[in-house]
């Protein structure tokens, strides 16, 4: 029934779920509630009373799982990436375990130069839990890298519900309706990063614009 389910969210996306992914599932859903945060620091809040309109935050450099993949379309990318991700994450390591889950999952996505469109390549990343910090185990899919990640400053804002190309540039658009004119952050890349599995309507996620360095 789990992976029924599954089925039809990876139909939303316009991919098909392969039977291996049976196993990921299940062990992706016995531990849905142990999620561990990727390590920041907020730098700044900015709105009105209690709801902040955008957070500015601080992540330090750290190790990465990452995939990059080109599809038709966005939501295919993201998903056919963290399929193998969750794959290494579940087994298909070298250390044959479970690793954990660490939130948000980040999607690095760079704009056309009008800034109408998303090019077609989507880089997929996933944190490593800090237990595997200093030593990460190494995927059995040679697709997945390793990559030490540089600190990152970004501006953040929150957004729900689906993520498709319509929906990230249209929140890119209102970010920076928000923001007003400023050379102080990125035009061409930007990260939507995920919190929610795609199975939750009106799952978190985020819009982070980079600040240059």
């Amino acid at each position: 029934r789990l992976f029924a389910h599954w089925e039809v969210v990876a139909s939303t996306h316009r991919v098909s779920l392969p039977p291996d992914m049976a196993g990921p599932i299940v062990q992706m859903n016995r531990h849905s509630q142990a999620r561990e945060p990727v390590p920041h620091v907020a730098l700044s809040r900015h709105g009105k009373c209690e709801e902040a309109a955008y957070e500015e935050r601080h992540y330090p450099a750290g190790k990465w799982a990452c995939v990059t993949k080109g599809e038709p379309l966005y939501e295919q990318s993201i998903s056919l990436s963290f399929m193998k991700l969750m794959r290494y994450i579940c087994k298909e390591n070298s250390v044959g375990r479970y690793l954990g889950m660490t939130i948000p999952v980040l999607n690095e996505i760079h704009l056309n130069e009008e800034g109408t469109e998303l090019e077609r390549e989507v880089l997929t990343a996933y944190y490593l839990p800090g237990q595997f910090q200093q030593n990460p185990p190494v995927p059995m899919d040679p697709e997945i890298h390793i990559t030490e990640r540089a600190p990152l400053r970004v501006i953040t804002r929150v957004f729900y519900g689906i993520t498709t190309e319509e929906t990230i540039l249209r929140e890119i658009g209102l970010f920076w309706e928000l923001l007003g004119s400023t050379d102080a952050v990125l035009r061409e890349t930007y990260i939507v990063a995920t919190y929610q599995n795609p199975s939750v309507p009106q799952r978190r996620n985020e819009i982070w614009f980079i600040r240059r360095a």
